[in-house]
């Protein structure tokens, strides 16, 4: 992959609290990448779904250019205070201890960034009305896929396939890595 090693300091802050709280399932760097570019063409508010220890949104905080926005909401109190410290003193980054439901009357958002998860929460029906026309949902933790129907372990990946048919949006598999991809979809 062509990619400068040096990560933004804001990264390297984000990836040095997940070690220190154990936590070692966060946003690869490829997505990371990805995600800074992306939030580079944003304005208004973007969100995440699963802050975790806060890698994801510190690619996110990376690409920010302006007044844009960040709203993450992390359901473990443990990781969500961990990602917290890393943007005590960002008035454009709000880390929530709270579900991610919390942040369905605060959109809609310009970027929506989630885990792939179960096809009731993050599925398309869900998500739409969250996102403004022309915004973006990027879903991480897709293994790729060279056949349709999607399938992954053995089976049809019906949340997959549901973002890559949805009348609503504009949507395409991207490989980041050998052994990752993304679903971006853009909101018609």
């Amino acid at each position: 992959m062509s990619a400068p090693p040096e990560l933004p300091e804001i990264v390297s802050r984000a990836f040095e609290v997940s070690r220190k709280a154990g936590y070692v399932s966060f946003c690869r760097n490829e997505t990371g990448r990805l995600l800074a570019a992306l939030a580079a063409t944003r304005t208004g508010t973007m969100a995440e779904f699963g802050t975790g220890c806060g890698v994801g949104t510190a690619w996110l905080r990376s690409g920010v250019r302006g007044d844009a926005t960040i709203l993450t909401a992390e359901l473990d109190a443990k990781l969500a205070d961990a990602a917290a410290e890393i943007f005590e003193d960002d008035p454009q980054v709000e880390v929530r201890s709270a579900d991610w439901s919390t942040l369905l009357d605060q959109g809609p958002f310009s970027l929506l960034f989630l885990d792939s998860g179960e096809p009731t929460e993050v599925g398309v029906d869900q998500v739409a009305d969250l996102v403004e026309p022309g915004g973006l949902v990027v879903l991480d933790d897709f293994a790729p896929c060279e056949m349709w129907p999607p399938v992954t372990y053995g089976r049809v990946d019906t949340l997959r396939e549901q973002w890559l048919t949805d009348e609503r949006f504009t949507a395409v598999e991207v490989m980041v890595a050998p052994d990752a991809s993304v679903v971006i979809a853009t909101k018609r």
